[in-house]
């Protein structure tokens, strides 16, 4: 998957039947559904793929067990079979987790149990394990920091885990094996209108600076917290649709959590669930729900978020983490649907949204990472009717996510390359020099960088860190002594000089801190 190639499919064609704006999960989702039925299909992204939203969820592929608590039970059954698909179509990104729910009062395990036994009857023989009433002995075995106070036991069910940004990354590869063109850093400046019908987009290529007139039977603005501006290019009066809703993520190291099984506070005090879930040796705890009324690129946390998780991370455990512990933040935005209740953000639908306007534009927001694949048929079929495409079926149930194999790569850091680990061996062996490891506390190697300026797309020092490989998320300090190195080795791959080297470095350690309380 490379830039270049994409801009001189981009300048062959005279127009395409679907043009996606947005290239985080539900509009990588659309780029893929509609290639592989056959429809020629552009995408945009303004920054890197998977940039916003997209690479900072609580990397879980689950059912909701909290929108079960809402009633919500169509919304759990469709993201549950989803769930099963993504863990068959993408095994080397995801996988099957454990989580205890630990019981404080002696009804609670049964009250909590019979619901989670619900939410095993809803997935049916999507089901991936069976839930159990746990006694104290077993939850501290498994959770041996639990807070063992009054602990009467508790709940053990499982659902999925998995590398939002990676997923993201290998969703931008299987639409591009499909036959989609997918381009990151292409701004989209205006639509194109013709008698009040929306008929393409002007773009502008931000590492070039060139400019571009696409024209399409249909555009889908998939830009998730950023659809209100998207619309307001067509009709500026337009109220909006998106209330966006704020979550923060602590990431610690694995001596404050030990263990592989995760953890499932089921209410805290703003209604939300409260996880801790292993993820590359390391815990990520959240997540808040903070109503916001401005959108920023790069989200920052509130310190009454901060606080909040870490009450709640000492309360159920035997730990006293300060923020001096914490590791890296990251902080997301949800692009939750508005609806007449103007109450708590954490009580706004999860279901997603599809409204075309009068001339045509197809807009999708809301949902959830896990249910992606159907948003994205769901946006495909509108699609098909808005620009007088010729029908075909959706065949991405059983479509495998790019790097699919039988046989995943032992090292952890590889195994979500998948079929691609192969080819970060073989650089290793051909130049010695990129075996060297990005960060002597870290896994990755060289390589991995080469890997993602060569067949990623990776344009800035922020897509290898952040999003290519997970360092920024896990150890923002980190990330950072290791940046000059990644610099150094972009720069030549990209033929770069001192100039956009120090650039860069200075817009890396800009974002480092905002990962860090």
């Amino acid at each position: 998957m490379r830039r270049s190639e994409m801009i001189e499919a981009l300048e062959k064609s005279q127009e395409w039947d679907l043009a996606v704006i947005g290239g985080g999960a539900t509009g990588l989702g659309i780029a893929i559904d509609a290639a592989s039925r056959g429809y020629s299909t552009i995408l945009f992204e303004r920054n890197d793929f998977a940039g916003g939203t997209s690479s900072r969820s609580t990397k879980l592929v689950h059912g909701g067990v909290r929108y079960l608590a809402q009633g919500n039970i169509r919304l759990v059954k469709e993201a549950l079979k989803e769930r099963s698909l993504i863990l068959k179509n993408a095994p080397h990104l995801s996988r099957k987790q454990l989580f205890v729910v630990p019981s404080y009062r002696w009804w609670e395990k049964w009250y909590y149990g019979i619901g989670l036994t619900f939410y095993d009857l809803l997935a049916g023989k999507a089901g991936i394990g069976k839930t159990r009433i746990m006694s104290t002995n077993a939850v501290i075995q498994h959770i041996p920091v639990a807070e063992n106070h009054s602990l009467s036991g508790g709940i053990g069910y499982f659902d999925g885990q998995f590398d939002d940004a990676r997923f993201a990354i290998n969703m931008a590869k299987t639409a591009a094996e499909q036959g989609a063109v997918v381009l990151n850093y292409f701004p989209v400046k205006e639509l194109i209108t013709e008698k009040k019908k929306v008929r393409g987009l002007k773009v502008t290529d931000s590492i070039s600076g060139k400019s571009y007139d696409i024209a399409a039977k249909a555009v889908i603005n998939a830009t998730g917290v950023y659809v209100d501006e998207i619309i307001r290019m067509e009709d500026p009066a337009s109220p909006g649709m998106v209330s966006p809703s704020q979550g923060i993520h602590l990431v610690l190291e694995k001596k404050f959590f030990p263990g592989d099984t995760a953890l499932m506070i089921p209410k805290t005090a703003d209604g939300r669930v409260l996880f801790a879930v292993p993820w590359y040796n390391r815990v990520v705890v959240g997540t808040t729900d903070t109503p916001v009324d401005t959108v920023l690129t790069e989200p920052l946390p509130f310190r009454e978020e901060i606080s909040f998780i870490i009450y709640h991370f000492n309360k159920y455990l035997n730990a006293d983490i300060g923020e001096s512990d914490i590791r890296s933040i990251f902080t997301g935005l949800r692009p939750l649907v508005k609806t007449s209740n103007t109450g708590k953000t954490a009580m706004l639908s999860r279901d997603h949204t599809i409204v075309v306007s009068t001339g045509g534009l197809i807009t999708i927001t809301g949902g959830k990472w896990t249910t992606y694949r159907k948003m994205a048929k769901d946006a495909v079929d509108n699609a098909v009717f808005v620009g007088k495409l010729k029908s075909r079926l959706c065949v991405t149930e059983n479509l495998k996510i790019h790097g699919w194999t039988e046989e995943t790569e032992n090292a952890e850091q590889l195994k979500v390359y998948g079929s691609d680990a192969a080819a970060i061996r073989l650089l290793e062996e051909k130049d010695p020099a990129l075996r060297q490891k990005i960060h002597p506390q870290f896994p990755d190697t060289m390589a991995q960088v080469a890997q993602a300026v060569n067949e990623e797309m990776a344009m800035h020092v922020e897509d290898v860190l952040a999003r290519r490989i997970r360092m920024l998320f896990l150890d923002a300090k980190f990330a950072l002594e290791a940046a000059p190195a990644v610099a150094d080795l972009m720069a030549v791959y990209l033929n770069k000089d001192e100039n956009w080297k120090q650039k860069e470095l200075t817009q890396f350690a800009r974002l480092v801190k905002g990962c860090l309380p």
